[in-house]
């Protein structure tokens, strides 16, 4: 029982607590409620402040930058009513102006107008009083105003034909003597500004080496290596006892130049055999071609002459290796371009055309085209060839005077090509009749047939023919050596005498693969 009065009062404990605590909680949630709601209401109090103050500063900025741009544009109406002002006063005062001015035109019109009836009626007194005193004149004098008229125009004519006359043979005689003292200023002028060194071309060429052995290794065994380069080149190759040099003799310096770089080859590479010289020789030959027409293109390029023909600017790169009595041929042609450019400047002609005419005068030297042709006619066939201009070609084929002049170009080209060789020392004689003496002997044998190749050697004492062996045999070869030699001694001058060598070599050639 006591176990049952103390669950009732355990119950009845937690009853009465649970009534006690529920409004107790009621109450302090509902305090905890209106204080949520008070804060609330604050912070929305406090928000609500903060917008409508930026909303403030918002307004007062905008009303700013609209009162702002309201006066920009009220200065900018109040300019623009200005100016509309001034241009209103300037048309105004303009236009009075120009009433002015009309109403000023209109008086010094009707001035004119007075004056012109005065001019008109002193005219016709002038006209009355002439014809009056020209009555005077005829009956005083006994003749008409038209015979006087005629007999007075046939007098001044007479004296004015005399003092015409006079006055033409004066400027004549003034005019010979002022050409006579500017043409020596202009070729004084002219040889001063261009004068050059003397170029002098011998036929000879000396190739250094380090040491006899070298020398050894050229001739080879038996002589093979050096007959091999001289039937490669053309040149006749000295090896004597002069230390350290051998000779490269020939009348042609483009021969030479290939002997001496194939020779500047083959030392350097070391092997030196008729193969390899044959071969050498021919790549020198190839690079010696480019080399001269490089030449050609940068003469014109120094002179500024365009527009010319690749076979020309060849045949000008070629000048570099021939001579002309002994004067470097290149330079004699670009030495005569710029005398032929500085006399036509001064005398108002075409500079171009002259420098052009100038460096081509000369152009037939170098080609092998008709021989028998004298170089200015084969100059001026070739010129024609490769379209130059009349004026040019013509220039070319009279520079000495082998065609009539037909230009004001030709007689400068002559006059140019005379003061460029007739400086002492610019040419010598005897190397060009020594040099066309040799070219004979060499064509006169390359005319027979089966003839690949011919050069003079030792100065022209000696001939060498160089035969094809499918074409030539042995006894035709010993054949052919006496017709060349006849053939000289019957068409020719030379001194001494001279030796004809015909060769004629077998080579079969295999290869291992």
């Amino acid at each position: 029982m006591e176990y049952l009065f103390l669950i009732i009062g355990a119950v009845a404990g937690a009853v009465l607590t649970l009534a006690i605590y529920i409004p107790v909680r009621k109450r302090s949630l509902n305090g905890q409620k209106e204080d949520i709601l008070r804060k609330a209401e604050i912070e929305a109090e406090k928000i609500k402040s903060e917008k409508i103050l930026q909303a403030k500063e918002k307004f007062l900025s905008l009303k700013s930058e609209h009162d702002q741009y309201v006066n920009e544009s009220s200065a900018r109406i109040r300019e623009a009513e200005n100016r509309i002002r001034q241009k209103e006063n300037t048309l105004n005062q303009q236009n009075m102006d120009l009433q002015r001015k009309l109403k000023e035109a209109d008086a010094q019109k009707m001035a004119l107008k007075s004056h012109e009836e005065a001019l008109e009626r002193k005219s016709e007194e002038y006209d009355r009083l002439k014809d009056e005193a020209n009555r005077q004149i005829e009956s005083i004098a006994l003749m008409s105003a038209t015979e006087a008229k005629n007999i007075l125009m046939e007098n001044m004519k007479a004296e004015a034909r005399t003092e015409a006359q006079a006055y033409i043979n004066d400027t004549m005689d003034e005019a010979r003597l002022n050409a006579a003292k500017e043409a020596k200023r202009i070729v004084i002028s002219t040889i001063q500004r261009t004068a050059t060194e003397t170029a002098i071309e011998n036929a000879v060429t000396t190739f250094p080496i380090e040491n006899d052995d070298i020398k050894g290794r050229i001739i080879g065994r038996e002589g093979r290596n050096i007959r091999a380069l001289e039937a490669a080149t053309g040149v006749e190759i000295v090896v004597d006892d002069t230390p350290d040099a051998i000779l490269l003799s020939s009348f042609d310096p483009v021969r030479r130049e290939v002997a001496r770089l194939s020779l500047h080859q083959l030392v350097i590479d070391g092997r030196i055999h008729p193969a390899r010289i044959e071969e050498v020789v021919a790549k020198v030959s190839k690079q010696l071609e480019e080399e001269i027409l490089e030449t050609g293109k940068r003469t014109c390029i120094d002179l500024g002459i365009h527009g010319m023909s690749m076979e020309l600017v060849r045949l000008i790169g070629r000048m570099k290796y021939r001579s002309s009595y002994g004067q470097n041929l290149l330079q004699h042609s670009r030495e005569v371009a710029n005398i032929c450019a500085i006399m036509a400047s001064e005398l108002g002609l075409n500079v171009k055309a002259a420098k052009r005419a100038g460096l081509l005068h000369d152009i037939g030297k170098v080609s092998n085209d008709d021989p028998e042709l004298p170089h200015a006619l084969l100059g001026m066939k070739l010129a024609e060839q490769y379209k130059e201009r009349p004026e040019i070609c013509n220039a070319i084929g009279a520079h000495h005077e082998e065609v009539e002049m037909t230009s004001l170009i030709a007689p400068i080209v002559l006059i140019g090509d005379a003061i460029s060789g007739a400086r002492p020392g610019a040419r010598r004689e005897v190397i060009e009749s020594y040099i066309k003496r040799l070219k004979g002997m060499e064509d006169l044998a390359a005319s027979y047939p089966g003839v690949t190749n011919s050069y003079a050697i030792q100065a022209g004492r000696e001939l060498r023919v160089i035969v094809g062996a499918e074409e030539v045999t042995d006894q035709q070869a010993a054949v052919l050596s006496g017709e060349i030699a006849a053939r000289i001694q019957n068409e020719m001058t030379y001194p001494g005498q001279v030796k004809i060598t015909v060769i004629r070599e077998t080579r079969s050639v295999a290869f291992a693969k």
